[in-house]
């Protein structure tokens, strides 16, 4: 009797454990497809991005060639001005991106690029800043855009995972960020301060960098109770 009622209850125990296994594994599991797919989908649109800035960098290259061979010429032949799309505000702008239409990744305007070597990441940088926008890529949060003076604010999620902003905890300083804007301009930021603050300081956002070009990174803390916040510059 007292054997069969141990049994039952081992039996039961056995169970549990087996849908908590189950559990964790279909948890982290869902985790690890969701950041394949979200890498993946970048890498091909990042491709293309390079891909195009190096046509437009050709077609330019080409027109000035042309210009200097025969300067009495106005205009180019059959030149084609592209329509730029987006936002046309001075916060959400880049320099040099009106000979390009303005490239989109999952319905979003896309304003640049960003790559974090010593993390691994590279994702495009939206314009847009809502919960379906930084459920896609890196977002733009404030300033006056991709690799211009003054300093932008950029945000990602922190995913356990390691999507998107989940790994810059293991940045420090001296680490480099590369940003891409639509003209094609890639510059070099180094990160010279990191710290945790909590998620109602906004005086990184506003900070004053005295005519020089920087970035600042922000993102949960893995409580989500506090914000890591990267500041790199030029």
């Amino acid at each position: 009797m007292f054997n069969s009622k141990y049994s039952n209850v081992l039996t039961i125990l056995l169970i549990v454990v087996i849908i908590i296994i189950l559990g964790l594994i279909a948890f982290f599991g869902y985790d690890m497809y969701k950041k394949y797919y979200i890498e993946k989908d970048a890498q091909e649109f990042m491709a293309r991005y390079e891909e195009e800035l190096n046509v437009v960098e050709n077609n330019q290259n080409n027109q000035n060639n042309i210009t200097e061979e025969n300067t009495t010429v106005i205009e180019p032949v059959n030149s084609i001005q592209i329509e730029t799309t987006g936002n046309n505000s001075n916060s959400n702008s880049s320099s040099g991106t009106n000979n390009r239409k303005t490239p989109t990744y999952k319905g979003f305007a896309v304003l640049g690029t960003i790559e974090i070597p010593k993390t691994g990441i590279k994702y495009p940088i939206l314009s847009s800043y809502t919960p379906k926008a930084l459920e896609t890529s890196v977002c733009y949060y404030y300033g006056p855009g991709p690799n211009q003076v003054g300093n932008t604010v950029f945000v990602g999620h922190n995913y356990r995972s390691g999507a998107f902003f989940g790994k810059n905890k293991q940045l420090s300083n001296g680490d480099s960020i590369y940003i891409t804007d639509n003209s094609g301009q890639k510059i070099k930021y180094t990160i010279y301060n990191t710290y945790k603050t909590t998620d109602t300081d906004t005086d990184y956002i506003t900070r004053d960098t005295n005519g020089k070009r920087e970035i600042s990174l922000s993102t949960c803390t893995d409580d989500s109770k506090g914000r890591l916040i990267i500041w790199a510059k030029e």
